[in-house]
């Protein structure tokens, strides 16, 4: 007959294993210094705006209107559209656009225009 209690009866005892914590090294405290607030004069469209136009890549548009849509849109030469739309058809979408919300809710806006996939994302 099968008797539970001795199960427990061969077995080692439990031997509590310590815990080590590893050793954080604080970074040191810089000096908080403060600046007048400095003007950038970023153009339309450089990378240092909050908001960024994120388009999708799209079977069902030819490349030379996705590449002519998004020269529309954004004004970019027609060889960085090309470069944008490649990127978009090879990796599956690309950053097409940086600016300020409301440009880049036109930008947007155009590209919908023929369908196209695209969002509106913040840049954080």
């Amino acid at each position: 007959m099968f008797n539970p209690e001795t199960i427990f009866q061969n077995e080692t005892p439990h031997v509590e294993t310590p815990v080590i914590e590893p050793i954080v090294d604080e970074p040191a405290a810089e000096p908080i210094v403060e600046d007048a607030p400095q003007e950038q004069s970023t153009p339309p469209g450089a990378g240092g705006s909050k908001f960024r136009v994120i388009l999708y890549d799209d079977d069902y548009h030819d490349v030379e209107e996705v590449a002519s849509q998004l020269q529309k849109a954004t004004q970019y030469s027609a060889q960085k559209c090309w470069a944008i739309m490649l990127e978009a058809h090879n990796k599956g979408r690309a950053i097409c656009y940086h600016g300020s919300r409301e440009k880049c809710h036109d930008v947007a806006r155009v590209l919908r225009e023929i369908r196209l996939q695209c969002e509106v994302d913040c840049d954080d």
